[in-house]
């Protein structure tokens, strides 16, 4: 077991020397936010960025007012998902986040950078830091739902973000390969350990339709999501299928004409969540 350093803010344990303290950072003064849903995975590469891009269309063809931060700052995708690619710009110590398709507002690294593929090599604490301030420093006006588009993992990143950030609850993505069931147990206990509701499992790459016959296949193994479901107390569930239409539409920025069918379920869970206690001051 590691030695307790007593800085509380770099732990997620439960132990009789945490402090009460709470490290939420409070929000920019000119914007206000009722949810705030983080998408999660215990790992890299299961479509995160894609079911956090599905929600927000999902949310704002209901007519809300949605927003984006992409907290995936060394591997970021979402401008690009909705041909958001201007740079952010500042005025007083502020920043303005950069709309996209569906009016979707977006606070990304990559809206900062020179160019694109410029890459982001920092170490832990700097990113941490520019999360922290995608949340202080950006005037996100008036929100309905921010999503959060987590980075992978159960590292410093992530737990500086569930720790800075009020959260509404978490969406859980896995695809369905054999490691999978450690991989959500990982992301759901760290959200236990945060005191963040589960709102629902999202399945990615779960099936393959027939263009011909109509037909599923599971290519990646049978789906684990409602054994998962029932086993961590997922309230939801979605099966998103593996769907070449669906890079083409984040590659070309038009995320926001797919169909968010799959995410219904999910998506009524994040529109009943708790809304978000925050001060401003």
């Amino acid at each position: 077991m590691a030695k307790c350093t007593h800085d509380c803010s770099s732990c997620g344990g439960e132990c009789s020397s945490r402090s009460e303290k709470s490290f939420i950072k409070p929000l920019n003064r000119a914007s206000r936010i009722g949810r705030v849903v983080a998408v999660a995975s215990g790992k890299g590469g299961v479509g995160k960025s894609l079911v956090t891009s599905l929600l927000a269309v999902r949310a704002a063809a209901r007519g809300y007012r949605v927003g984006i931060l992409d907290a995936d700052i060394t591997g970021p995708s979402i401008p690009k998902a909705f041909g958001a690619t201007d740079h952010a710009m500042g005025r007083e110590g502020a920043i303005r986040p950069v709309t996209g398709a569906a009016g979707v507002k977006i606070m990304s690294m990559n809206n900062l950078l020179e160019r694109e593929d410029d890459p982001v090599v920092w170490r832990g604490a700097l990113i941490a830091g520019a999360c922290t301030q995608f949340w202080t420093d950006v005037e996100w006006g008036e929100l309905d739902f921010l999503f959060i588009d987590m980075p992978p993992g159960t590292g410093d990143v992530p737990l500086t973000v569930f720790q800075s950030i009020p959260i509404s609850g978490a969406v859980v993505v896995e695809t369905p390969q054999e490691l999978v069931e450690m991989i959500v147990g990982k992301a759901v206990n760290m959200a236990k350990m945060m005191n963040v509701p589960l709102l629902g499992l999202a399945e990615n790459m779960s099936y393959f339709r027939c263009p011909d016959c109509g037909a599923e296949h599971e290519i990646f193994g049978t789906s684990k999501a409602a054994a998962l479901a029932e086993k961590y107390g997922f309230p939801a569930t979605a099966r998103l299928p593996l769907d070449p239409s669906l890079a083409r539409l984040s590659d070309e920025g038009r995320i926001a004409e797919a169909d968010t069918d799959p995410l219904a379920e999910i998506f009524s869970q994040a529109e009943h969540s708790r809304p978000i206690r925050y001060n401003p001051d």
